[in-house]
C-alpha cells in the first residue's frame, strides 16, 4: 500500500452549495456490478424528468418511482411536503422532531432502493387535519407554497405526478391541500413575477403536464386514463418493479409498511389535470433525447456506440469514450442538462473502474477547536491511466498537488490532521437550528431549504486525470468500525459540542410539596473539559444547590450530577434547563441518538429541558401496575414518577405469571396491533378483571387488530377522532367515579393539551359500556367513544382513544389526574 502523510494543521471554515443526489453520506459510493452500470449507462441517454408530489412520508408510489426511475430511466424524485413528525412509531418511543428525523432517514433509505431522488418542504406534521383550510392556515399557506415552486424550478420537471386528486378529498387535510398546492404551483413556477426572491438560486420553469396518479379506477374508468404496467420485469435488475417497490416501501418500518413483492402485470393510471394534453404516453410529445439540447446529438450517437459495444466482464474498456462523452459535455452550452449528465458521467466512469474511494476519519465526532485525522484512500481497480493530482478539504479551503499515478488494484492512501475551527457549527439537522413555528420549520440559509439532509459535515475532494481530463470527486467524511456480528459499518462524521447536558428523565412530577432529586449527565465530546453545571428555573422553584463544577478530562467521558428540586406550594408547571459554563460561554444542548438498522445513525442536539409539573393530584403510588408495551411510549416512565411501581410484561411473564398480584394492568398503545401474544392470553387478562383487577386498553388502529375481542363485551374500533387538542369535553356523566375519584375533574384539565384530544374512538359498543366524556372538532357532531367503562365480575374494563401517550410525557396536569382516576378505579368504594 502506498501511503503519504501531511501533517499540517488547519482551520476548518463551513462552506456548504445548494445540490441534488440520492446517494447517502454515511458510507463511500457503492461500486455497481455490471447490470446495474448498463441501466446507468442507458440513462446517460435519457433527458427527460418527473416529479412526484404528496404531502408526508408513505403517501409515495414506490411502484411508480422504481418504473419511472430504474425503468423507463427518467430522473425521478419525491417532494414531500413534511417530514412525518405527528405520526406515530411503531418501532419506538420517539415523536416530534425525532420521529421526523428517522422519517426522513426511512425516505432516503427508500429512494436508495426504488432509484428516486427525495426533497422536502418546510411544512411540519402537525398530525391528522380534517379540513384543507385549517391545514394551510397552520402551515401558511403562501411558505409551503413557495417551497414547491422552488422545487419545480430547480429540479425542472417535464411531468409532474399528485399522488392526491386536485377539487376530491384526500381523506386528510394535508392530503387535500397537497392537491390544492401542487395545481398553483404548476402555473406559478413559471411566472417570474412569483416569489423573485428565488430567482437568484433559481429559474422560472414550466412544466408541460400535471398528472393525478389515480386510485384503482372502475373498468368503465380505464379507458379514459393513461396507464403505465408497474410490473414489468427489468432483466438487468431480475426483478419487476413491484417487487423493487415492495423492498422500497418496507423502509417505512416506523409506520409498519412492510410490503410483499408483487409479480406480473399490474397497471397504474394516470389522469390529465393540467398542462399540454399527453396522448397515450404520460411524455408523450416531450423530446427526452439529446436532440433537446443544441449540439447533443452528437453525445447521444456515442453514448449510443458505448451502450451498443459495452462488455460486462471488463466495463473499463468503455472508459476512453466515455471520457469524449465527458470532454464533449464541455463543448455544449452550461444547460441544465449538461450539468446533471457530466455528474452521472462522472460516477458511470468511477463505477466503470471500480474506482473505490474513501474519506475516514480516526474519531466519530470532534467538537470545534479539535484536531482530527482523515485516511484518503483510493483504489483503481482497472488497467485505466488515472493519475491523482489534486487533494483538497472544501470547509479548509486548501488543496494540495500531488501528481500520483492510480495503480491497478494498489492502494493510494493520504493522511492530513486538520483542526476544526471554533466556530464551526454542530451537526445539527438543518430544519430544527431554529424554534419553528406551529407549521413550519424556520430555514435561515435559503440554499438549504428543500434539501433532505445537511450536506457533510466534512468532505475531501480528488481530482483525477486521465488523457487530459480532468475528473473530480467529492467524498464525506466518515467513521467506519467493525461490528462481531454485523460486519464493517459506517457512521457519518460528527461536529458536536464540547459537552452535552441530558436529564435522565423529560418530566419531574412533584405530587405533594417535598423536594426532588434531579440528575444530569454531562458528557464530555473534548480532550478536556472545565466548569459549572446550574439548572436555569423560575423563581417560584428552588433548586439546590445553585452550581456544581465538574471536570471531565477523558473524551466521551460520562459523569452524572444531582440536583434537588423544591416546587412552589401552589400548582405549577415550569421548564428547567441544564446548563454547563466553561470559560464564560454557556452550553445548554442535550445529546440525542437514533440508531436503527434501516437508516443512517443520527444525531440531534436539542435544548436540554426538563418539564417540572407541581400537580394538585390524589393518587395511590402502592397500586402495583403491569404494563403491556405496544408500539412503544413513556407513559410508565411517568407514572414512575407518580411513585408507582411499574412492571414492563414481556410475553413469557404474560404466558406464566400470576397476574393478581397487579392492581392495574395497562396495554401501551396498539399493543392489539403489535403483540402476536394478546389474542392468545387475552382471556387471561379478561379472568384478571373479573377477579377484581382494573385493565386499561389505549388506542388500537382497526387496520392488523390481533383481535377484535378486546374487551369483556364487544365494541368496535373506528377511525373517529378529535384533532383540535383544544376541542371543548363535555362531561356525558358528571357524577361518574373516573371525574371524582380520587381528583375531581374539571374543564380546566383539559387545558394545554397538545397536538391533538384523542384517535381510534370506539364507534359502537355494548349496552353494558359507560361513556363519560364526548368531544369534537369544529363543525362535528359529539363523539363518545374516547373512554369506555365497563364493570365486569369484580373488576373494570376500560378502553380509551385520548391521546394519553402525548399528553403524560408533556407533562399536562389534568391528564396526569385523569389517567390516575383510571387507574385507581377499582379502589372506588362509592363514597
Amino acid at each position: 500500500m502506498k501511503k503519504i502523510s501531511f501533517i499540517p494543521c488547519i482551520s476548518i471554515i463551513v462552506s456548504c452549495a445548494l445540490f441534488f443526489t440520492v446517494y447517502a453520506y454515511a458510507q463511500p459510493a457503492a461500486i455497481n456490478n455490471s447490470a446495474e452500470l448498463q441501466i446507468a449507462l442507458r440513462k446517460l441517454q435519457n433527458l427527460g424528468s418527473v416529479l412526484y408530489f404528496a404531502a408526508h412520508p408513505d403517501d409515495e408510489n414506490t411502484s411508480v418511482l422504481a418504473c419511472l426511475s430504474k425503468g423507463k430511466k427518467y430522473r425521478t424524485a419525491y417532494l414531500s411536503l413534511t417530514r412525518g413528525d405527528g405520526g406515530q412509531n411503531l418501532i419506538g418511543p420517539e415523536k416530534g422532531a425525532e420521529i421526523g428525523i428517522i422519517r426522513t432517514q426511512e425516505l432516503l433509505s427508500a429512494r436508495a432502493i426504488d432509484g428516486a431522488g427525495q426533497f422536502f418542504a418546510r411544512a411540519i406534521d402537525f398530525g391528522y387535519s380534517k379540513t384543507s383550510e385549517e391545514t394551510l392556515e397552520i402551515w401558511d399557506k403562501k411558505s409551503v407554497l413557495s417551497d414547491v415552486v422552488r422545487v419545480i424550478r430547480q429540479f425542472r420537471p417535464d411531468v409532474i405526478i399528485s399522488r392526491f386528486p386536485p377539487g376530491r378529498s384526500g381523506g386528510h387535510g394535508h392530503h387535500s391541500a397537497s392537491a390544492l398546492l401542487i395545481k398553483e404551483a404548476f402555473a406559478a413556477a413559471a411566472d417570474p413575477t412569483a416569489f423573485p426572491e428565488q430567482l437568484q438560486y433559481v429559474q422560472p420553469w414550466q412544466a408541460v403536464r400535471l398528472f393525478w396518479n389515480s386510485w384503482r379506477p372502475g373498468q368503465q374508468d380505464r379507458d379514459k386514463l393513461l396507464r403505465i404496467d408497474v410490473g414489468a420485469y427489468d432483466t438487468l435488475l431480475g426483478k419487476s418493479y413491484t417487487e423493487l417497490a415492495a423492498e422500497s416501501r418496507s423502509m417505512h418500518k416506523t409506520q409498519g409498511f412492510g410490503a410483499s413483492g408483487r409479480r406480473g402485470t399490474r397497471y397504474d393510471y394516470f389522469e390529465f389535470i393540467e398542462g399540454v394534453p399527453a396522448g397515450n404516453d404520460i411524455f408523450g410529445g416531450i423530446d427526452t433525447t439529446w436532440n433537446r439540447i443544441p449540439g447533443g446529438q452528437k453525445i447521444g450517437t456515442m453514448l449510443d456506440d458505448i451502450i451498443n459495444n459495452f462488455n460486462p466482464g471488463n466495463p473499463s474498456e468503455s472508459i476512453p469514450k466515455l471520457l469524449d462523452v465527458y470532454g464533449e459535455l464541455d463543448t455544449l452550452e452550461d444547460d441544465h442538462w449538461v450539468s446533471i449528465k457530466r455528474k452521472e458521467v462522472l460516477q458511470v466512469i468511477r463505477m466503470c473502474a471500480g474506482l473505490w474511494m474513501e474519506a475516514i476519519s480516526k474519531e466519530y465526532a470532534a467538537s470545534p477547536g479539535e484536531e482530527i485525522q482523515i485516511r484518503t484512500t483510493l483504489v483503481n481497480r482497472s488497467g485505466q491511466p488515472f493519475i491523482l493530482d489534486e487533494i483538497q478539504y472544501p470547509e479548509a479551503a486548501i488543496d494540495s498537488s500531488v501528481s500520483l499515478p492510480l495503480i491497478n488494484n494498489e492502494p493510494l492512501t493520504i493522511e492530513k490532521t486538520l483542526r476544526i475551527s471554533d466556530d464551526f457549527k454542530v451537526s445539527q439537522p438543518y430544519w430544527l437550528k431554529a424554534r419553528p413555528t406551529q407549521g413550519l420549520f424556520s430555514i435561515s440559509d435559503q440554499t438549504l431549504i428543500c434539501l433532505a439532509k445537511n450536506p457533510p459535515s466534512l468532505s475531501v475532494t480528488v481530482t483525477l486525470s486521465n488523457g487530459g481530463n480532468h475528473l473530480e470527486y467529492s467524498l464525506p467524511v466518515v467513521f467506519r468500525w467493525t461490528d462481531r456480528v454485523d460486519g464493517e459499518l459506517y457512521r457519518p462524521f460528527e461536529v458536536r459540542p464540547p459537552v452535552t447536558v441530558n436529564f435522565e428523565d423529560k418530566v419531574c412530577i412533584f405530587a405533594d410539596n417535598r423536594s426532588k432529586d434531579v440528575a444530569v449527565k454531562v458528557t464530555n465530546h473534548s480532550h478536556s473539559s472545565t466548569g459549572e453545571l446550574r439548572l436555569s428555573a423560575p423563581d417560584s422553584w428552588t433548586i439546590k444547590p445553585a452550581k456544581i463544577p465538574f471536570s471531565l478530562t477523558a473524551k466521551h467521558e460520562e459523569r452524572l450530577f444531582t440536583f434537588t428540586v423544591f416546587p412552589p406550594q401552589h400548582s405549577d408547571k415550569a421548564e428547567l434547563v441544564a446548563e454547563a459554563v466553561i470559560n464564560g460561554k454557556t452550553y445548554d444542548k442535550a445529546l440525542v441518538e437514533i440508531a436503527y438498522p434501516h437508516i443512517e445513525r443520527q444525531v440531534y442536539f436539542p435544548q436540554s429541558t426538563l418539564q417540572a409539573v407541581k400537580l394538585d393530584i390524589e393518587n395511590n403510588p402502592d397500586s402495583r401496575i403491569g404494563y403491556i408495551m405496544g408500539s412503544g411510549d413513556e407513559i410508565p416512565d411517568g407514572l414512575r414518577n407518580l411513585g408507582y411501581d411499574v412492571v414492563i410484561l414481556n410475553d413469557e411473564m404474560l404466558g406464566n405469571n400470576d397476574l393478581s398480584h397487579f392492581d392495574t394492568v395497562i396495554t401501551g398503545v396498539r399493543a392489539y396491533n403489535t403483540r402476536d401474544r394478546l389474542p392468545h392470553i387475552n382471556h387471561k387478562l379478561m379472568q384478571f378483571v373479573k377477579n377484581g383487577g382494573t385493565l386499561i386498553v389505549q388506542y388500537n388502529v382497526t387496520y392488523g387488530l390481533k383481535t377484535n375481542e378486546i374487551g369483556p363485551y364487544p365494541f368496535t374500533i373506528g377511525r373517529d377522532r378529535v384533532t383540535v387538542e383544544s376541542a371543548p369535553v363535555t362531561f356525558t356523566k358528571p357524577d361518574h367515579q373516573l371525574l371524582h375519584f380520587p381528583n375531581k375533574i374539571t374543564q380546566k384539565d383539559f387545558e394545554g393539551w397538545v397536538q391533538e384530544r384523542g384517535l381510534y374512538f370506539a364507534t359502537q359498543w355494548d349496552d353494558n359500556y359507560e361513556v363519560i366524556l364526548s368531544s369534537h372538532d369544529p363543525g362535528e357532531e359529539d363523539k363518545h367513544g374516547g373512554i369506555l367503562f365497563a364493570r365486569y365480575g369484580k373488576g373494570i374494563f376500560i378502553y380509551t382513544g385520548y391521546s394519553w401517550f402525548r399528553q403524560i410525557p408533556a407533562g399536562i396536569p389534568g391528564a396526569y389526574r385523569l389517567f390516575v382516576n383510571m387507574i385507581s378505579a377499582g379502589k372506588y368504594n362509592g363514597k
